[in-house]
């Protein structure tokens, strides 16, 4: 289940559970928004998994050309074996029940009813989103809260995946403002551009981070080479040095005329 948010030894999923978490934790993008708007927040929300998330699975998980050639592959490379050959189909069985489940009641009876009905209101729900947000650059103003993150969540796949049937995609791309919001997201709060390449100044850094580890992993290694080395060869007890008499005329027991160690 994604998302998924570890913090030490504490793995949770779902995004309710992960806010509440983290509002446990002192971290509350909602902390300055008034009563009404955060229940438009909440409105927000039951309206984008009512109306959009039916047909975000369908594009991802039930559309036969978008699964077979982008949503399995991509999965199923990041599943390890034999998972991947399971796990994808499964996924896919869920999604379409569950389109069927919510939706597919009386009017709609037959599979393709249902698709472009989830699809009519997906569109009308991001033309609600596009009128909400308007000119701003968030949904309550210039600072991103819990609305902003959902949105977020729901818009870039579809906005940025390159699907073979892209009739979602094609709707959203003529909506500028959200698309607007989701390239101020992606190049604010994520390491990659929108062009992906890395912000200004990033590759540099990262190549002398590069150099500077590889140079520790030589320095090491010589070091541990040099350890093995001293332990491998072998050891001698020190020599006591032998007393020295001075070969000069004087009495011989004269303390001047001996040398001790």
């Amino acid at each position: 289940d994604v998302p998924v948010l570890i913090s030490e030894d504490i793995v949770i999923s779902q995004p309710a559970k992960i806010l509440n978490f983290l509002r446990k934790q002192k971290y509350n993008a909602d902390y300055e928004l008034s009563a009404k708007q955060g229940a438009d927040t909440l409105a927000y929300i039951a309206l984008l998994e009512e109306k959009l998330l039916p047909a975000l699975l369908h594009t991802f998980w039930v559309e036969a050309e978008n699964y077979c050639s982008v949503t399995k592959p991509w999965f199923a490379s990041r599943i390890p074996f034999p998972l991947n050959l399971y796990l994808p189909g499964k996924m896919s069985r869920e999604a379409l029940n569950r389109i069927l489940l919510t939706r597919g009641g009386p009017p709609l009876y037959s599979l393709t009813e249902v698709e472009a009905q989830i699809y009519r209101d997906a569109k009308e729900c991001l033309n609600l989103l596009s009128k909400r947000l308007g000119t701003s650059q968030f949904f309550f103003g210039n600072t991103p809260t819990t609305l902003d993150a959902f949105v977020f969540g729901f818009l870039a796949p579809i906005y940025k995946v390159c699907f073979p049937r892209v009739q979602l995609q094609e709707h959203l791309k003529q909506l500028p403002n959200l698309c607007r919001f989701c390239d101020d997201i992606l190049t604010c709060y994520f390491r990659l551009t929108v062009s992906g390449h890395s912000p200004s100044g990033q590759d540099t850094a990262d190549v002398n981070l590069q150099k500077l580890t590889q140079l520790v992993n030589k320095e090491s290694n010589l070091i541990e080479k040099m350890d093995d080395n001293l332990r491998k060869s072998p050891q001698h007890p020190p020599r006591k040095l032998t007393t020295l008499k001075l070969a000069t005329g004087g009495e011989e027991g004269s303390p001047l005329n001996r040398l001790s160690p």
